[in-house]
């Protein structure tokens, strides 16, 4: 069978967190959906995966509530579920930035759909910039793009702060990988006196889903928070497994280059898997 796995998210402000998880969990468990969906104050995040029927009604039940009417889903195939269970949580925030007046509800950057992406970060002025974490970045990222050096989401402040405090008056254009992070990130730069922000919109895994790849500039793979470990242009399952001994992503034995099947072995701990 084939599975979906679903993300979504929305920056919404919500005041019943801990009722809206009992419903949520009830739709989820009555429909055989795993994965992980967090709330907070500031909205929802989540990745789900179940067939696609079951993926279909539960976003049909949510989109009932009025704070979730406009919320859409990027969407790509499996063939198992890339989670072992469902996870409903409670969180201070959906996305750990832990910057309070970083709210997108209220400011936020310009979007800038996967279309138009290309010319953006094609101009030489732009400064792209990749919010993701260091282990993310080394599978892959768009060319040209900074890598900030984080370890988690919450060092951004400290890479802008030393980084980036000399180009506010200076576009920036930021990704990541479902567009969760760029953009808290950009309305984070917002709070900070940056005056032209822009965001991928849908992150990496709507630009390679909707962007042919002899068009596409991303290079390498696209990691992911589940079993799947990394995807690869049209959104399908990429070359990249998990290091046994730190957990880092490595090439898959099978997928080493020119024929060589000896070990991976992950560059930041020597593990051969």
């Amino acid at each position: 069978m084939t599975i979906i796995v679903s993300a979504f998210y929305k920056f919404v402000s919500l005041t019943d967190c801990d009722a809206l998880a009992a419903r949520l969990r009830d739709e989820l468990s009555t429909r055989d959906i795993k994965g992980t969906v967090l709330l907070a104050g500031e909205g929802i995040n989540a990745t789900i995966s179940g067939a696609e029927p079951a993926i279909d009604a539960f976003l049909q039940v949510l989109s009932r509530d009025p704070r979730f009417a406009d919320l859409t889903d990027k969407r790509a195939q499996a063939s198992d579920h890339p989670f072992q269970k469902l996870k409903v949580k409670v969180k201070p925030e959906i996305v750990t930035l832990g910057v309070p007046d970083a709210d997108p509800a209220r400011d936020v950057g310009t979007y800038v759909a996967p279309d138009m992406w290309n010319a953006l970060i094609s101009d030489p002025n732009v400064i792209v910039v990749d919010t993701r974490n260091t282990y993310e970045v080394q599978i892959g990222s768009f060319p040209g793009a900074r890598n900030p050096g984080t370890e988690r989401f919450s060092d951004f402040p400290e890479y802008v702060r030393t980084q980036l405090s000399d180009a506010k008056d200076k576009p920036i254009a930021m990704f990541c990988t479902g567009g969760i992070r760029c953009e808290k990130a950009s309305a984070y730069l917002l709070t900070q006196g940056f005056t032209s922000v822009f965001h991928l919109e849908g992150g990496i895994l709507k630009y390679l889903e909707n962007v042919p790849k002899p068009q596409s500039m991303w290079r390498g793979e696209c990691f992911v928070f589940d079993a799947r470990v990394a995807l690869d242009h049209g959104v399908v399952e990429g070359s990249h497994a998990l290091c046994q001994g730190c957990g880092t992503p490595v090439l898959k034995v099978a997928e080493q280059i020119q024929g060589d099947m000896s070990p991976s072995v992950c560059a930041r701990c020597g593990t051969k898997s």
